[in-house]
């Protein structure tokens, strides 16, 4: 059973954030690829766009159009990690969408620090097509 935070009434990820430079792409690729849902899209004065998609499982995919400045290199965000059934099937999705995988699929067990023992997991990690890096991961106890 997941953790309710009592200090923020629930708590849990809401939304990760992403900027773009080419909105109908990030879209496609987002719902296309991997079955995000929209569920709000707003526009600015300036003519950027801005949208939450919903990722399943009540967390959200939040996109920017950003038409100046989108790199993600060496920025603050490492890595955007979603869940998956089967990281292997997902894996060959953004691979035939013409996303770099940047680790292949593989099995590693966590060994924990704080008593909770190993934690196997499946993982694959892959660029997305602003640049950002995202985590596939596959397992039971997290």
């Amino acid at each position: 059973m997941a953790h309710h935070n009592s200090v923020l009434g629930g708590g849990g990820i809401h939304h990760v954030a992403l900027k773009t430079k080419n909105w109908d792409a990030s879209l496609a690729f987002y719902k296309e690829v991997l079955g995000f849902a929209e569920k709000i899209t707003w526009a600015y004065p300036d003519g950027n766009r801005a949208g939450m998609f919903d990722t399943g499982g009540g967390s959200y995919l939040e996109i920017f159009e950003n038409h100046i400045d989108t790199s993600a290199t060496n920025g603050v965000l490492m890595h955007i990690a979603i869940r998956a059934a089967d990281v292997n099937a997902v894996t060959e999705r953004v691979r035939a969408a013409g996303c770099k995988v940047t680790i292949e699929p593989k099995d590693v067990t966590i060994q924990t620090t704080n008593g909770a023992g190993p934690v196997p997991v499946r993982i694959a990690f892959f660029e997305g097509p602003n640049g950002e890096i995202w985590e596939l991961f596959e397992n039971t106890l997290t």
